[in-house]
């Protein structure tokens, strides 16, 4: 079993940036990938960003890619979102999720938005 805490987020100007972490503890967690999703209000559940720990390579989004970056420390067991050049419609909660590690990242966010581990989400608001 994985546990995720996240922390981090607030309210920003648009342009602005924040940074979001995500500390991971469990006895499996290095058999997982951990990445970002988000939900805005009214919308479904949507990846922003992946990171492997077990290749060190990372995804992200078309819809953020250029803004968002995503990192890993392995010995903090965390994981970081940096968000640059933020905007309104970036407002959302975020969570933090851990799933097994499959082949491609397609299959690893399936994994993960059907049985992965979750963190509690934490909020991002962006005013214009």
């Amino acid at each position: 079993q994985v546990q995720l805490v996240e922390s981090g987020g607030g309210l920003v100007q648009a342009g602005g940036s924040l940074n979001v972490s995500c500390v991971g503890s469990g006895r499996t967690l290095s058999r997982n990938s951990v990445g970002w999703f988000r939900r805005a209000p009214g919308k479904e559940r949507e990846f922003v960003a992946g990171f492997s720990w077990f290749t060190g390579r990372t995804y992200v989004a078309d819809s953020v890619k250029g803004r968002f970056t995503i990192l890993g420390d392995n010995a903090k067991r965390t994981v970081y979102l940096q968000m640059d050049n933020l905007r309104p419609d970036d407002t959302a909660v975020y969570y933090c999720a851990a799933a097994v590690v499959t082949v491609g990242w397609s299959a690893w966010i399936r994994s993960a938005l059907r049985s992965g581990s979750w963190g509690q989400g934490i909020q991002v608001t962006v005013s214009s």
